[in-house]
């Protein structure tokens, strides 16, 4: 649910902020189906939302959202060369990963979820976040 919400906060540039919006899922099944159910082929506002299933960074391409689990974390430097530049917000699950340049990446303080954003990443990916979601995060 918290990935859906992101994107309450996050603008992409011109056409990607509108029409088909993809949603890229790569090492994580419950999510995918989670993400798929709820939000699969559902239009919300401007964005008809499509959910994929990744089994590899060579699937990566037309993306405007990537979630790498924690499974699929071993190949975050790849995927991390694959969306260099482009519009693609990516979200991890693995400690560290913030650090090494996804955009957002989830992890438990005080045994609470909590999320870091990696101002950097999102500079470099050409988004655009709200100050209420940089208020709620970890800045790294």
């Amino acid at each position: 649910m918290m990935i859906y919400n992101f994107l309450k906060y996050i603008q992409w540039p011109g056409e990607k902020n509108t029409g088909d919006f993809v949603i890229g899922v790569m090492g994580d099944d419950e999510v995918f189906k989670t993400l798929n159910t709820w939000y699969g082929n559902k239009t919300r506002g401007d964005k008809t939302f499509t959910i994929k299933k990744l089994n590899s960074p060579s699937e990566i391409s037309g993306c405007q959202l990537l979630y790498i689990g924690a499974s699929a974390s071993n190949q975050f430097d790849e995927i991390r060369t694959k969306v260099e530049n482009q519009s693609v917000l990516t979200i991890t699950n693995k400690s560290g990963l913030g650090a090494k340049g996804s955009c957002i990446n989830f992890k438990v303080v005080d045994n609470r979820l909590k999320f870091e954003l990696n101002q950097s990443a999102i500079e470099k990916s050409n988004l655009k976040i709200s100050g209420q979601l940089t208020s709620m995060a970890i800045l790294i």
